[in-house]
């Protein structure tokens, strides 16, 4: 069951006033993600989720991006972009949504791990911030879709995605090119591929 919370567009208000550029780009955005996730859902009657908490969540997971500093987005904060993710962790986690303070940190990318933390000197906490629930692997893939620099005009191609990723590693391609397999090829079918000993065709890259 998903929390009992106010209206999400109630919590973003409290932070971000109406008429406000950050606002507008995350009402916009995360309305995209949410329709993205659930649209996912309607065509994969395998998964098990908690529509109402992904819904929930997906409007949520960028409300950290005010701590942030990216004039582009209206945000005038003193932290690297990258930051987004733990600061809306903090916030949520101090209005009692726990759940949905997850969503917000391990959506960041494809998620970062302790050992890209380190090796890259990323200016996070040393612990890692993969998705694990369906719901937190869902949001994070449906997520990169999307970008708010644009207000989200155009919806990217999983090429797109895959191309944009590998600038960061190729560990960030790979977890998303997993995501798109959990999510587009039903298990039952995944399993007898690998029982006749097919290969499933890779998402483009």
């Amino acid at each position: 069951m998903a929390d009992i919370i106010p209206d999400p567009e109630t919590i973003i208000t409290e932070l971000y006033p109406r008429g406000s550029l950050t606002r507008k780009l995350l009402l916009q955005h995360g309305e995209q993600v949410a329709a993205k996730a659930l649209a996912v859902l309607d065509r994969s009657a395998w998964l098990d989720a908690d529509r109402t908490f992904v819904y929930q969540a997906a409007m949520l997971h960028d409300i950290g991006i005010g701590r942030t500093h990216c004039p582009s987005l209206g945000c005038t904060g003193p932290l690297p972009y990258v930051c987004h993710g733990v600061e809306g962790r903090t916030i949520l986690n101090r209005l009692g949504l726990i759940r949905h303070a997850w969503v917000c940190e391990r959506h960041v990318g494809t998620g970062i791990t302790a050992r890209q933390i380190k090796a890259q000197n990323i200016p996070l906490p040393l612990r890692e911030m993969l998705p694990i629930t369906v719901e937190e692997r869902l949001i994070c893939y449906a997520d990169k879709f999307f970008s708010k620099s644009d207000s989200g005009r155009h919806e990217k191609s999983v090429d797109e995605i895959v191309s944009g990723l590998t600038r960061y590693g190729t560990d960030n391609a790979l977890r998303f090119d997993r995501l798109h397999r959990f999510f587009t090829v039903e298990p039952a079918v995944s399993g007898r591929l690998a029982a006749t000993g097919h290969q499933q065709e890779k998402a483009p890259c």
